[in-house]
């Protein structure tokens, strides 16, 4: 029970960590290219307190972790951008959301090389070996948190940030549409989430993984 505990309190930690990265992500891109809204905010940061959301980073997290759901996932309060702050409103709205994954991307590739080196220091040669590790169970969750955020938000569906890739490509009459299902859009990625990033998440986590205790005889 008190390891069950500690499993949970150590991937809540983790889950923190990575959703303020994606946002502190969002918040520096906006203010790189003109909008300063996030910075007077205080949105600029790494700290969690900032970036909690009551239903995304507390109640959800912890319902998936209590019930062993299969990955763990949450959401942080979205950054707020005016793009007309932006120098180039339309394109650099797309580089605004783009940061937030590309943030969990650099950061699962990080922890995946700290996952290696864990593995050389401390002579582990087995899965088993790996597992029980803590150091390497806090790489191995920072990047599974990751590679789930990744994955899910670049479901080109409103409000995650792959629908604004999407809107930039669309026609007026296709971003109109793409607007309207707003309401109804983060519902229908949590329903059907899990069946669409299951597939990729396996193969790339699987890859990740295996580089992590084995390098691929390359490291």
């Amino acid at each position: 029970m008190a390891d069950r505990i500690l499993q949970i309190l150590v991937q809540y930690i983790c889950l923190l960590f990575c959703l303020s990265a994606h946002e502190a992500a969002h918040a520096a891109a906006a203010d790189r290219f003109g909008d300063h809204t996030a910075r007077m905010l205080g949105r600029l940061t790494l700290n969690p307190i900032k970036h909690a959301d009551p239903l995304g980073t507390f109640i959800l997290p912890l319902m998936m972790m209590i019930t062993q759901f299969p990955f763990l996932f949450g959401w942080a309060k979205p950054v707020p951008v005016n793009i007309r702050n932006l120098r180039n409103p339309r394109l650099h709205s797309v580089f605004v959301a783009i940061a937030g994954p590309s943030a969990n991307l650099l950061l699962a590739i990080i922890f995946t090389f700290v996952l290696r080196l864990t593995v050389i220091i401390n002579g582990i040669s087995t899965p088993d070996e790996m597992f029980a590790s803590p150091a390497c169970l806090v790489s191995i969750s920072i990047v599974m948190i990751n590679l789930v955020l990744l994955l899910f938000n670049c479901i080109p569906l409103p409000p995650l940030d792959g629908h604004h890739v999407l809107n930039y490509f669309l026609p007026p009459e296709g971003q109109r549409f793409l607007q309207q299902m707003g309401p109804f859009g983060l519902i229908i990625a949590i329903t059907l989430g899990s069946r669409i990033i299951s597939p990729p998440l396996h193969y790339i986590a699987g890859f990740l993984l295996t580089f992590g205790l084995t390098g691929f005889n390359l490291l």
